[in-house]
């Protein structure tokens, strides 16, 4: 068993590494730089280049009229999901003033459309949220929580493993030894004195004896396990009847893959059709092909039970969810916490779908400025709407103003 110091020696290596690989990914794209004139010399006029546009701004200040029916949509479903954000956020200077007031408001009077309508246009400032191109349209989809049937004990019937955080599951900061790396970590695992690439999915499945132990429950559906892993929380009703809450804990280290595109792409399903009913409904009807398909996606989840007295699944601000007002988005763009105007239309659907939410979770799919997953909330029902939403849609982030604004 290696020691601390060679652990972080080895650590440091991997991080090395990483960056290497990134500055030559990015080398890779961009070509090297030409050797600086002298000071005194002027460049040949055609080889004057133009000047670099600056980067498209991704949130752009933006008037409270350009919002679809802001003054119509009620915000009071949205009030104590914003509440909540307040708890994680109220300490921070940006968020602070507003969350002081929000709480003020929240000690008064039972809030009315009105007055939370008047409270949001006085303390925040709407910004357009804007891909890279300059586009302002993106896609929505959503995630919910299902129901499994499992069993503590292991049986013919509940043999898929719904698995805790490994014990040998490195998580390496890369912020620590380069800050310009901020917010992107490696996982790996330690292979005699070197460390390595954490076990993908197909191995997972061929040889889980490292994780052994580490089974929280067991449920009877491979492809449940499967939606459960992506969604990243549910609920799973045990022989008793007893009702256990698992969430999301940590992840191997590997990219999402969409099976649901790979189903398209080899032609088993069009795109128009590609939904999770349907997903489900193949691997019902092609047993053989599933193992094959599900491994395509490297990517696994691990889980951790929760408290049953909480309201919901907790996203990765910290808070419970609530169903209809949660919202998954990029914190690269978009600042967990934040109250967001969600301009869409319901699954399968071109009916309007234009109400306030709060931004309280991330997505290992969910990447770009214009681009979230509606948290629809909890069993079949919740389950029916998220897995048929591919909407088009476009947001609005409410950021506070300044003290001296």
């Amino acid at each position: 068993m290696p020691t601390v110091l060679n652990r972080n020696r080895q650590i440091k290596k991997l991080a090395a590494a990483a960056l290497t690989v990134l500055i030559a990914a990015c080398a890779g794209r961009e070509p090297p730089s030409a050797p600086p004139a002298p000071t005194d010399a002027k460049a040949p006029a055609e080889t004057a280049q133009p000047p670099v546009a600056p980067p498209m701004p991704m949130l752009l200040p933006a008037s409270w009229d350009a919002i679809p029916d802001w003054q119509s949509n009620d915000p009071v479903p949205a009030w104590n999901a914003f509440l909540a954000s307040c708890e994680k956020l109220g300490g921070k200077p940006l968020w602070q003033p507003v969350c002081s007031q929000a709480a003020m408001l929240k000690s008064a009077a039972p809030a009315d459309p009105a007055t939370l309508r008047n409270f949001f246009q006085t303390y925040f400032t709407p910004h357009a949220v804007l891909n890279a191109d300059g586009s302002d349209e993106g896609l929505i989809t959503g995630y919910y929580e299902p129901l499994l049937q499992g069993s503590k004990k292991k049986s013919t019937r509940f043999r898929y493993p719904v698995y805790g955080v490994p014990d040998d599951l490195l998580t390496i900061d890369l912020a620590e030894l380069y800050p310009e790396l901020k917010g992107m970590r490696l996982r790996g695992r330690v292979e005699g004195k070197r460390v390595v690439p954490y076990h993908s999915r197909a191995a997972i499945e061929q040889n889980g004896s490292s994780l052994a132990a580490r089974e929280i429950v067991w449920v009877d559906d491979p492809v449940e396990l499967f939606f459960l892993q992506i969604q990243g929380s549910g609920r799973v009703k045990l022989e008793d009847g007893e009702l256990l809450k698992i969430g999301y804990a940590d992840q191997n280290g590997y990219p999402y893959r969409s099976i649901g595109k790979l189903l398209v792409e080899r032609g088993e399903m069009t795109l128009e059709q590609a939904s999770m009913q349907s997903i489900k409904a193949w691997a019902k009807q092609n047993p053989e092909k599933l193992p094959e398909l599900l491994n395509q996606n490297a990517s696994y989840v691990f889980f951790r039970e929760l408290p049953n007295n909480l309201s919901g699944p907790i996203g990765s601000l910290g808070v419970p969810l609530t169903a209809g007002r949660s919202l998954a988005i990029d914190p690269r763009v978009i600042p967990q916490g934040a109250p967001i105007f969600l301009a869409t239309t319901w699954p399968d659907s071109s009916r309007a779908l234009n109400r306030l939410m709060v931004a309280q979770d991330t997505g290992g799919a969910i990447r770009g400025a214009v681009r979230a997953d509606l948290f629809w909330g909890f069993g079949d029902a919740a389950g029916a709407l998220a897995g048929k939403m591919k909407q088009a849609g476009k947001l609005w982030v409410l950021l506070p103003n300044s003290p001296e604004t």
